[in-house]
């Protein structure tokens, strides 16, 4: 029995629930409304199983405000799986041995994924290459040629099936494999123009998408996609992107996973290489060709840095030193990593983790511009459930 042929019979006696009960029980759960990777998570934690936890969810969402709350009804889920099956797409667990290890780690990894095509590209080494969706000629062409070597090289690689450099990474790779991560359901063709490649990535690569069959996707779906293509994979080379992008949002994520960036220079007055240009000026590995590539994946294999966790001091310098990708990473995840659901106050933060105010201050108003982090009234931190 498969999770696809779950219709329990209630014209037998109850029995023990099955791993096959549990994960559509699972996948009821993460369906029901307002339920996100982080609460899924923290009700599995605290009610031990998924069939314990949607009994509980009614009560959850009374005691959070929400009235009359429904959890997802066993025919919608019914119905996704049909409509998988349909596809021939495959629905696969974060605990099935075949998910993605580098996708796993994170701390808002996908409980399941979609996957239409070879799944088998998942256990290969990955490279995301990202940028402009109004791509010019020269990025574009860098795309192709940077795609297809990393391809020769026997690296799969990722990206996000848009227009532009997305799409051209992903034509050139397709010989060797490729993976497009996708904003919408597996099932959904977007951009429409790219419906062919969607069909030949299907065929000889592998879409993937975290999302429900037959979403359609939304502005708020494409930052959660970013987050999976640069957790997917070892490093995330940007080709070509403006100073505000859906690419520097990748490279920001990859950040903060803990991966490496890259990127491809650009002219000043190129619009759409300002982006990479202040990635490189940041810190970011300045890439020419694939070599570029393969010679700092070898050198960020040998390079296992410690956190950096700069000593108080009595009188600080008064002139600013500039961190580096790495270390703002690193901070990034330093404080994430010190923040919870519960409130805990921006002075306390600063006294546990040793590091100046000035370091923190700058560095939390980034990350809750990104969302990652909440505050309350009085100067309370937290991370949004």
């Amino acid at each position: 029995m498969t999770i696809e042929d779950h219709n329990p019979s209630s014209t037998h006696p109850p029995l023990p629930p099955t791993p096959e009960d549990e994960q559509f029980a699972r996948l009821r759960l993460l369906r029901s409304r307002r339920v996100g990777v982080s609460t899924y998570k923290r009700l599995l934690a605290e009610h031990g199983t998924a069939q314990n936890a949607l009994a509980a969810l009614p009560e959850v969402a009374r005691a959070a405000g929400v009235s009359s709350y429904e959890i997802c009804p066993e025919g919608v889920v019914r119905a996704e799986l049909r409509a998988g099956h349909a596809q021939g797409a495959k629905l696969l667990h974060i605990d099935h041995p075949d998910y993605p290890a580098t996708l796993a780690e994170l701390s808002d990894a996908p409980p399941f994924l979609w996957l239409l095509g070879d799944p088998k590209l998942l256990t290969r080494p990955t490279i995301a290459l990202v940028g402009a969706r109004n791509a010019s000629s020269l990025g574009t062409r860098m795309a192709r040629t940077l795609a297809h070597e990393l391809g020769e090289a026997g690296f799969v690689v990722v990206s996000g099936l848009a227009r532009g450099v997305d799409a051209a990474a992903h034509l050139a790779a397709l010989p060797f494999g490729t993976i497009a991560v996708q904003a919408g359901g597996v099932d959904i063709m977007y951009p429409a123009e790219n419906t062919n490649l969607a069909h030949d990535i299907a065929q000889q690569g592998l879409r993937i998408s975290e999302q429900p069959m037959g979403t359609q996707p939304t502005a708020r779906h494409f930052p959660k996609r970013n987050r999976i293509i640069s957790g997917l994979s070892r490093a995330t080379v940007v080709v070509e992107a403006a100073a505000k992008s859906g690419s520097l949002i990748t490279a920001r994520d990859a950040l903060d996973q803990g991966r490496d960036v890259l990127a491809v220079p650009g002219h000043p007055f190129d619009a759409r290489a300002a982006g990479c240009n202040m990635l490189i000026r940041d810190g970011a590995t300045l890439v020419r060709n694939a070599n570029d590539i393969l010679e700092a994946l070898s050198s960020f294999e040998n390079d296992t840095p410690e956190l950096p966790i700069p000593t108080p001091k009595k009188k600080p310098p008064a002139t600013k030193t500039r961190r580096s990708l790495r270390e703002t990473a690193n901070l990034h995840l330093t404080i994430l990593q010190r923040l919870g659901p519960s409130p805990v106050a921006e002075d306390q933060l600063i006294r546990d983790l040793q590091i100046p105010s000035a370091a923190i201050t700058p560095t939390l108003v980034e990350l809750e511009m990104d969302g990652k982090v909440m505050r309350s009234p009085g100067g309370l931190l937290s991370r949004p459930v």
